[in-house]
């Protein structure tokens, strides 16, 4: 019988040395699990009372996972961001952000930014966007003569912005592993990820307002409005999108208050923009939107406005179905991925573009890749809990307390080998491995000492840590030797951009995501602001 911290560093090299040789990380998982109860208990104890001995308890962990609910979201919201890679929407936004933003410095790689943000707030889905803005943006900067550097960060930065930015599909993972609520994980990520976000915005800005070679402003288009003209435009645009918004509101508001579903009843949250109260604000809006168009804009301005920008509409009212009926307590996590797919589905349809082809492809896209992340949850559950038999959570709890390191040396050990972890493993074997040990030490840490700046209040500490991790295996996704992010972009990358140069690009980005987990880490009052 072999002591459970010979097992430990056993199982640590044997995990790198399979991983090294080429293994699947599910099956690793899996085999480690298996070789763990031998190494701790005899074989036939194991093998001998089939579906009673130690050997059950990995087939009931798997069946644990395999059985949340809450799981079924993952595929949808993978086939949702393959219904919006494959249609033309991502394409118009672009198209829509670009007119705007056009004659500014490091315009493009701007738009790039904004739009992995929304598409991050569509689907969640890391792979598909660095994918689909290689394909859209990179080839547009490079023809403009964008530095390769900045063009490549941008893409890749930008587009993993989904592991933070609700709904985030790593967060639903670990609220998943830890029964944390993922709709309060999703509250708390919100500022962080758009915290990440004006980082990367800011970078860009600065960086070609300083050396406007590294972007070079594209020739101005015959006809291409300008100055206040174009700006007058834009309000026109957002003035008649608030007016069908307010609209859409006012008719609800008044179809609840004629069903009488709006009173106030206690121990009852009331309807969000849907109460009685409501209607004069949403009044005031939709009378304010129609000055703006009428007097300030005019009609004429606004037609124009609207149809340079109304490629932005189909992504908003996607965001808004799934966010929406999330926030708005309509359904839960995994409905409203549901809800996303529909609506992407029925947009495609409205513009004829969700064609058999299109829909076909997207399921066997979802089906690769929700297949690898359920072998992978299935090894690593297997481990985890084999691990956790064994007393692995109880040794490992006990080598980090007994270092009698302060609190936040502890934090910081543990946010030291989730950055080495995620140079050489995905995201959901570690969430699933790693993640049982760590959150219980955690979560018996004094709450007063985390953080430099402030504190968290100790029921919010499991979600602090989950959004914490979250930033970690952001940095995990450009972190070589194995980021995944450069092998997306490689994939559809021009043949003379390798992929040393594609991780040349991201030490900027790198640095701005180390910044941002800095702040969670200094700050921890930034994460539950919201909550």
């Amino acid at each position: 019988m072999v002591d459970i911290g010979t097992l430990s560093l056993i199982l640590l090299a044997a995990m790198f040395a399979l991983l090294a040789i080429g293994m699947p990380l599910g099956f690793a998982s899996a085999f480690l699990a298996v070789v763990t109860l031998m190494m701790k208990f005899d074989p036939g104890l194991l093998f001998g009372d089939f579906g009673r001995g130690p050997l059950s308890v990995l087939g009931q962990a798997v069946y644990r996972q395999m059985t949340n609910y809450v799981l079924i979201s993952v595929p949808l919201f993978i086939f949702m961001a393959a219904l919006l890679e494959r249609s033309g929407i991502a394409r118009d936004m672009y198209s829509s952000l670009n007119v705007w933003m056009s004659r500014m410095r490091g315009g493009i790689a701007f738009v790039t930014s904004i739009m992995a943000v929304i598409m991050a707030a569509m689907s969640g889905i890391i792979g598909g966007e660095v994918v689909l803005l290689g394909l859209i943006a990179l080839p547009q900067m490079l023809r403009l003569g964008y530095d390769r550097n900045l063009a490549i960060g941008t893409i890749c930065a930008s587009g993993s912005l989904g592991t933070m930015i609700p709904p985030s599909i790593v967060l639903i993972f670990y609220g998943l592993v830890t029964e944390t609520s993922i709709k309060a994980l999703f509250t708390a990520s919100f500022l962080p990820g758009f915290m990440l976000a004006s980082f990367f915005l800011i970078y860009i800005v600065v960086r070609t307002q300083m050396n406007p070679s590294l972007a070079p402003l594209p020739p101005a288009q015959p006809g291409e409005p300008e100055g206040r003209d174009k700006g007058l435009m834009f309000l026109g645009f957002l003035s008649r999108f608030t007016l069908w918004i307010a609209g859409v509101l006012l008719a609800r508001a008044l179809f609840f208050t004629a069903t009488g579903e709006n009173v106030v009843r206690e121990g009852e949250d009331p309807i969000p923009l849907g109460m009685v109260s409501d209607i004069p604000w949403i009044i005031g809006t939709f009378v304010l939107a129609l000055l703006l168009i009428f007097v300030v804009v005019g009609r004429a301005r606004t037609a124009k406005g609207w149809e340079m920008g109304k490629g932005l509409i189909a992504p908003t009212v996607v965001i808004g179905v799934v966010l929406g009926s999330i926030y708005g307590g309509i359904t839960g996590i995994t409905e409203a991925a549901g809800m996303g797919v529909v609506a992407v589905f029925v947009i495609g349809m409205l513009r004829r573009e969700m064609t058999f082809d299109i829909v076909w492809d997207s399921l066997i896209r979802t089906l690769r890749s929700t297949g690898t992340i359920i072998w992978v949850t299935i090894g690593a559950a297997a481990l985890a809990a084999a691990y956790t038999l064994v007393g692995g959570p109880t040794y490992v709890a006990k080598l980090i307390v007994g270092a009698e390191l302060p609190t936040m040396g502890i934090i910081l050990v543990m946010m030291l080998v989730f950055l080495i972890m995620g140079m050489f493993m995905d995201w959901v074997g570690i969430v699933l491995l790693i993640m049982p040990v760590f959150l219980p030490i955690v979560v018996r840490l004094p709450a007063e000492e985390i953080g430099f700046l402030g504190h968290v209040d100790a029921r919010y500490v499991p979600i602090w840590f989950g959004v914490v991790f979250c930033m970690n295996m952001q940095v995990s996704f450009l972190s070589p030797p194995f980021g995944p992010a450069a092998f997306y972009l490689k994939s559809v990358a021009p043949p003379d951009i390798s992929l040393t140069d594609i991780f040349r690009g991201f030490l900027p980005f790198i640095a701005l995501q180390l910044l941002a987990l800095s702040v969670l880490l200094i700050w921890p009052p930034i994460v539950t602001l919201f909550l």
